[in-house]
């Protein structure tokens, strides 16, 4: 990859991630207006109702806010890390995008307000109620399983030592 393109890819990254923090928040200061009610966006679909996860995923480990700003604060690292040091595909890189914003978004709230505010909720299946950086966290690592699983060329590091292993085998026999 040229340095233009690593430059543009790079800008891209940022932006996307920015994007699902910045929306993520605007939804949440929006949130905090809604009627306790919520407001149906889609009826039997879709609501959004105020909600305060002191928690995790499901309300785990819950009254820890400090504990799990912190673990964010290492997931977001270990991404960066990852990013950095890792030689990735735009599959891996766009999902790296979508975590970051989303860890960046929760721990922001687990710091500032020892909760996290959720307001999404489902109505045709019983689910909890989730937030925009939850589901970009989702999104992500979907996007990434995916790319682990099914697109071998998004890692080239894995390729090399495919590769490697491929010309070892030949020259045994």
């Amino acid at each position: 990859m040229d340095k233009g393109n690593k430059g543009e890819s790079i800008r891209a990254f940022w932006t996307a991630a920015a994007a699902v923090a910045a929306a993520d928040r605007a939804l949440k200061i929006a949130a905090f207006r809604l009627p306790a009610e919520g407001v149906v966006l889609i009826p039997g679909v879709l609501r959004l109702r105020y909600a305060e996860n002191r928690g995790i995923a499901f309300s785990l480990l819950s009254g820890q806010p400090r504990l799990l700003g912190l673990l964010s604060l290492a997931a977001i690292a270990g991404m960066l890390w990852v990013l950095r040091k890792k030689p990735i595909g735009a599959w891996p890189r766009f999902a790296l995008a979508l975590m970051l914003g989303g860890a960046a978004g929760n721990a922001v709230d687990r710091l500032a307000l020892g909760f996290v505010p959720d307001m999404i909720e489902t109505l045709f299946m019983r689910f909890a109620v989730f937030n925009l950086a939850d589901a970009a966290l989702t999104v992500g690592c979907a996007l990434m399983l995916i790319s682990l699983l099914f697109r071998p060329k998004d890692w080239p590091q894995n390729n090399e030592r495919q590769r490697e292993k491929g010309s070892a085998g030949h020259n045994d026999r």
